[in-house]
Order: structure tokens, then C-alpha cells, then sequence
């Protein structure tokens, strides 16, 4: 569970240093074009976009969680979002560690 905290932490600053790609249009560019490295959908966020990122993201190899829920992603970036997606490649690797230690990256 700390480690839960730590990248909630980790993902409010990425936020703040304008790290993360927003919005399924944006996001869908952004993999497209090889400048993102981790995107998070929501446990609770719809199942037809849920499965467009998953095929998208393995399909670009990016990583692709659903480790967190719609509010956590909310409290910890300020965005009501489902989908957001981290464009740092140090940012993504620490998360991607984190999210290793709980078992919740695909």
C-alpha cells in the first residue's frame, strides 16, 4: 500500500512538471508517435476504451496499468480523468517500479 501512495505521489508531479498526456485523441497521438512510456486507464473506466489501449499499447509496446481507480487518478493529478499517460521516460520508470512491486502492470 505505500508504494501505492509513492506513485500517487510520483504521478501528482508529473502532473505539475507537464509530464502526462490527457484525453483519449491525445493520448492515441502521443503512443502513436513513440513520446509515451506508461499510460494508466481506470479500474472502473469503460470496457470498449479499455480494450482500444490495451491493443494500442501492446502493439507500441508501451506499458499499460490499471492499477488505479478514476478518483485515485483524480486526487492525485486534479484531472477527473480515466485515462492519462506519463511522457517522462525517468517518471515512467519509477512508476513502473512501484507498480512492479504490487503486481499491477501488464
Amino acid at each position: 500500500m505505500q508504494n501505492k501512495q509513492k506513485l500517487l505521489g510520483l504521478l501528482g508531479l508529473a502532473r505539475r512538471a507537464g509530464k502526462l498526456v490527457t484525453g483519449e485523441d491525445m493520448v492515441l497521438a502521443a503512443i502513436r508517435k513513440g513520446k509515451v512510456n506508461l499510460v494508466f486507464f481506470a479500474q472502473d473506466g469503460g470496457q470498449s476504451t479499455k480494450k482500444k489501449f490495451t491493443d494500442k499499447t501492446n502493439s507500441y509496446d508501451v506499458a499499460f496499468t490499471t492499477a488505479l481507480t478514476r478518483q485515485e487518478i483524480a486526487d492525485a493529478t486534479g484531472m477527473a480523468r480515466s485515462l492519462i499517460a506519463v511522457a517522462d521516460r525517468g517518471f515512467a520508470r519509477k512508476m513502473q517500479e512501484y507498480l512492479k512491486q504490487e503486481e499491477d502492470i501488464q
